[in-house]
């Protein structure tokens, strides 16, 4: 097939295209005109700002995919500036997403598959939720519920286009090379650093994915003729009180401390404090089921931290 990956320099991007071209699939990437450079092998690079319309209606109409897969982020910037990179990764899943389907249905394109995350459900119910829990969207942080908000937009554009096959893949929280959780990575530094305590208690659910996993999930959605809406995370939603001290032990950096759940959100942040206290973990069953994908690492206790 004739695949098109939008977002090909990040970092479930840029190794997805190598994975397609592996299954013997026509693979152009889609990237900015400023990271060209960085642009995986493939058989086509075409350029274009995805916030800019008309540009990427011309670049995605000289691939003439019949399968595109958004990846796109702006997380790139998270390290110099975080509210920066949200607000623009925000406008990715609205508008660009709103772009990347017009130009789809204008070259053509029958399937669409989008990144989501796994990690946006209301803490309410059950410690592992499925896909049908209610996204947070009233969260009391600004920020967060301006996150959430553009998740829903995504989820609602790339499964309301009846033209389109949708496939929207919710990831879990991504480790691995080039992540956050990398041990050059954001977080792996604040362990490191002792500057991620856990609050007491702690039973705040992540369900982890690595990104090779990832990969092969876009892959499998790529293949299949499944649509809807699925949470792509490993077999082991763990709370922060058994995966953070875990992993600062693989890290080799200090034992997390502990400090009162009252100061959490004032020390760490509203969503780091939500992450470790009170955010709910997600079910892959459906993934597995109508993908016919597993992850190859199902638990993170294997591998977080050593990359």
């Amino acid at each position: 097939m004739r695949v098109l990956v939008a977002g090909a320099t990040g970092v479930v991007g840029h190794p997805l295209v190598g994975a397609l071209r592996a299954r013997g699939h026509q693979v152009s990437a889609l990237v900015r005109a400023a990271s060209r450079a960085e642009a995986p092998d493939a058989d086509a690079v075409v350029t274009a700002d995805a916030l800019d319309r008309e540009a990427l209606l011309s670049a995605v109409s000289a691939a003439r995919p019949e399968v595109i897969v958004h990846q796109m982020t702006a997380f790139r910037l998270l390290g110099d500036d975080p509210a920066g990179a949200f607000a623009l990764t925000a406008r990715l899943r609205t508008e660009g997403t709103a772009n990347l389907i017009a130009a789809a249905r204008a070259a053509g394109a029958r399937r669409l598959v989008a990144q989501s995350i796994a990690f946006a459900a209301a803490p309410a119910g059950e410690p592992v939720l499925d896909e049908d829990a209610p996204l947070y969207l009233q969260a009391p942080d600004p920020g967060w519920a301006a996150t959430v908000g553009a998740v829903a937009e995504l989820e609602r554009l790339v499964l309301g286009s009846p033209d389109l096959a949708g496939v929207v893949l919710r990831y879990g929280a991504l480790y691995g090379a080039g992540t956050a959780y990398a041990r050059t990575g954001g977080t792996g530094q604040s362990v490191l650093a002792g500057r991620l305590p856990l609050p007491g208690g702690a039973s705040g659910i992540t369900s982890f994915l690595h990104v090779e996993d990832a990969v092969g999930a876009a892959v499998s959605a790529v293949e299949s003729d499944a649509v809807g809406l699925f949470h792509v995370t490993d077999d082991d939603p763990a709370p922060a009180a058994q995966w953070l001290p875990h992993y600062a032990r693989t890290l080799g950096g200090p034992p997390p401390r502990t400090i009162p759940a009252a100061l959490a959100p004032r020390l760490l942040g509203w969503f780091t404090a939500h992450q470790l206290t009170a955010a709910r973990g997600a079910a892959n069953a459906r993934a597995r089921t109508a993908l016919g994908w597993k992850p190859l690492r199902p638990s993170w206790r294997d591998v977080l931290g050593q990359e």
